[in-house]
């Protein structure tokens, strides 16, 4: 989608997944497209319908969630796309796990009882519930990868204040409750999801997608107790499937390793899943649409004079 045009568009940002679009000083334009990262790589595939399912997503959660705090979105007048301010963002990921699993899973599995300086506790299985949600969070990096950070490197840094600090923590957790009460709703458990946070105006407001398949793990609420106790995997929806491929192939992002090639029959079980997420978590049919590059602009600079029109912006 680099080959779009907005008017008044001020610079453009291709993102591991999204291409961003600044619009004057204070608003952005996210057009989510069908990439797929994984350990911070670019995979050269794409995963069709995948870019409108992040989105939709996204402003679904992000509508639900915003009672708890102000976020960046004003409008998504696309399946794909959507319009929001433009906020001076935190170098940082606040990822919240509820249970051992992925990258903590991996590092515990080393024999590591520390994450990002938060002590974890012995006897643990994969995939178990931790007494309360912990905070994990990592560097924003812009070229490379992110990295664990603890709370004491951060402030050292100084990419937050204390009181700052505290209240992206308050955020992190109060979303992390209501995503995982909506996520019950449709018989799912929340397992762990980032969020990113900027500041708009002095005021801390949240950024980007939420709980969505690529910012977050989902398992299956029903049978877990059971596949717990048999030590069996946990049935799932997210991006995690993916990593698990891609470690299978001996791919961890690492220098030297080689990027597996999909079949086009596993980039339909991946496109597969994504609408399967979509389904299960709002509730409703996924209604695949394609809308062309002349349809993105028009609309997209309308809503903008719309938004303008009415001051919001």
């Amino acid at each position: 989608m680099t080959s779009l045009h907005f008017k008044d568009q001020t610079n453009f940002y291709a993102g591991k997944v999204r291409d961003v679009y600044s619009i004057a000083h204070d608003l952005l334009v996210m057009v989510a497209s069908d990439r797929i990262s994984a350990f911070d790589v670019i995979l050269p595939e794409r995963i069709p319908y995948k870019g409108q399912v992040l989105n939709q997503i996204a402003a679904y959660m992000l509508t639900a969630c915003g009672d708890i705090c102000n976020n960046w979105l004003l409008a998504s007048p696309l399946p794909h796309v959507s319009i929001g301010k433009r906020c001076i963002p935190f170098a940082l990921e606040m990822v919240v796990r509820g249970n051992l699993t992925g990258h903590a899973w991996r590092t515990y599995q080393s024999g590591e009882r520390k994450l990002c300086g938060v002590a974890l506790p012995n006897g643990l299985k994969e995939n178990d519930f931790f007494e309360h949600p912990i905070i994990t969070p990592s560097t924003k990096a812009k070229v490379g990868h992110d990295e664990d950070i603890s709370e004491a490197s951060i402030f050292k840094k100084g990419i937050c204040t204390p009181a700052e600090w505290d209240r992206l923590c308050k955020y992190s957790t109060l979303l992390f409750e209501r995503g995982k009460k909506l996520a019950a709703e449709k018989g799912l458990i929340l397992v762990d999801t980032k969020y990113e946070f900027g500041k708009l105006d002095n005021e801390i407001v949240l950024m980007d997608e939420i709980h969505t398949p690529d910012s977050s793990r989902y398992f299956y609420s029903d049978g877990f107790a059971d596949r717990q106790r048999a030590g069996e995997p946990q049935k799932q929806l997210s991006k995690e499937f993916v990593r698990e491929w891609l470690i299978q192939n001996d791919f961890m992002g690492k220098p030297g390793q080689t990027i597996p090639t999909m079949t086009a029959q596993w980039v339909n079980t991946v496109s597969n899943r994504y609408i399967q997420l979509y389904e299960q978590l709002i509730g409703e049919a996924f209604k695949p649409q394609y809308v062309s590059e002349e349809i993105i602009v028009e609309t997209v600079d309308r809503c903008i004079e719309d938004l303008k029109g009415r001051e919001i912006a």
